[in-house]
């Protein structure tokens, strides 16, 4: 097959920053293209932590287990990009970046989608869905919650 060819059922070119998968950020991407949201949870105290880290930052230890969670937040601070500061994003702008309180505890960056970005409000209920990218990589984002997809 050449370059310029394509199978029907490859996902669409993807032009934004991807992670870097490693060992230690699998199991996160993977339970995200499986459609589920799980953290690390310290197998010493328990907490439940985001970003990925090899230690817990509260006691320190090394043992944890991945746990799935909720999904379901509060949009705890948005803002609207009016520039493409990568050009990946060009045809997004206007997009938003929010920072989502989850119910468990741990705080994210993602997008809200389903609505128009300056609509993206300090304390909307939102629920995790997952956006397929890359045949590796599916992204969370987050839409108001009850809302279809």
């Amino acid at each position: 097959m050449t370059e310029s060819a394509k199978p029907e059922s490859a996902v669409p070119e993807y032009n934004k920053p991807l992670p870097v998968l490693t060992d230690e950020n699998r199991p996160f991407w993977d339970a995200c293209r499986s459609g589920r949201l799980s953290f690390q949870c310290c197998s010493g105290c328990g907490h439940l932590r985001y970003p990925i880290s090899p230690f817990c930052p509260e006691c320190l230890s090394a043992d944890f287990a991945w746990t799935p969670v909720s999904g379901r937040g509060t949009v705890f601070a948005s803002v609207v990009f009016h520039q493409a500061y990568h050009p990946g994003f060009k045809q997004e702008v206007p997009y938003n970046v929010a920072l989502i309180q989850l119910e468990e505890g741990p705080r994210m960056y993602s997008n809200v989608v389903g609505v128009p970005p300056r609509e993206v409000r300090v304390g909307d209920l939102v629920e995790v869905i997952f956006d397929p990218v890359t045949t590796e990589i599916t992204v969370p984002r987050f839409r108001p919650r009850g809302t279809a997809t």
